[in-house]
């Protein structure tokens, strides 16, 4: 789930097409809010799986382009399993010597699959957030500045890696989803409060976005 530009169905029939042997790209429904599906811990991809990771991949990223995300896990498009995908680049400035550029953000175009964070480090710092499966809904949260995630790419070589700044808020926020958090589960209780309304209405569907959304029957 996915930050957005600010910041970020069980199996059925469209989840067919990510395994193997489909070469047709496809752009999912967004899960919305009270699906059971985002309260999941998503289960590890095994070494040997008949799904395509590629071509989950290469989904992932067309939604959350289609959607105006910065990454996207695959439990918000109903897949509860531990990979994510990332794309930063689009936050930063062009210009290196601008006071907001980002030297995390550079090239920060990824996927993570079977994600774990080993360690958090650094002041806790806020920035506004959203997500993709909660619209309309933005607030401050606190996170660590950096952390140490170890992950494997698409050939299923493991790395062991530290990111700062941005990219780790980005990656933090997308491995909650992994764990079955939500950007809204770090806000006090009051600001919680405050939008259980907004909450109730995405899961009813009674919110405008301009992609696809799957809500809870």
């Amino acid at each position: 789930m996915l930050l957005t530009r600010q910041l970020a169905f069980i199996f059925n029939w469209s989840h067919s097409q990510i395994f193997k042997s489909t070469p047709i790209e496809m752009i999912y429904p967004i899960v919305a809010y009270g699906d059971p599906i985002l309260r999941k811990v998503a289960q590890p991809v095994p070494k040997e799986t008949d799904l395509d990771l590629k071509k989950l991949s290469d989904d992932l990223f067309e939604t959350m382009y289609a959607s105006a995300g910065v990454g996207l896990a695959a439990p918000q498009v109903g897949l509860s399993v531990r990979l994510f995908v990332v794309d930063g680049t689009a936050l930063n400035e062009d210009d290196p010597n601008h006071e907001d550029f980002d030297p995390s953000l550079v090239g920060f175009k990824r996927v993570f699959v079977n994600a774990q964070i080993l360690d958090e480090d650094g002041d806790e710092w806020a920035y506004e957030e959203g997500c993709l499966s909660i619209p309309g809904i933005r607030a401050d949260v606190y996170r660590a500045e950096t952390l140490r995630l170890r992950y494997e790419d698409l050939d299923r070589v493991e790395h062991v890696a530290t990111f700062e700044g941005m990219a780790a808020r980005i990656i933090q926020h997308e491995y909650d989803h992994l764990e079955g958090v939500l950007f809204t589960d770090h806000l006090p209780p009051i600001k919680r409060t405050m939008i259980k309304k907004k909450l109730s209405n995405i899961t009813k569907g009674d919110v405008k976005v301009d992609y696809r959304m799957r809500f809870p029957r």
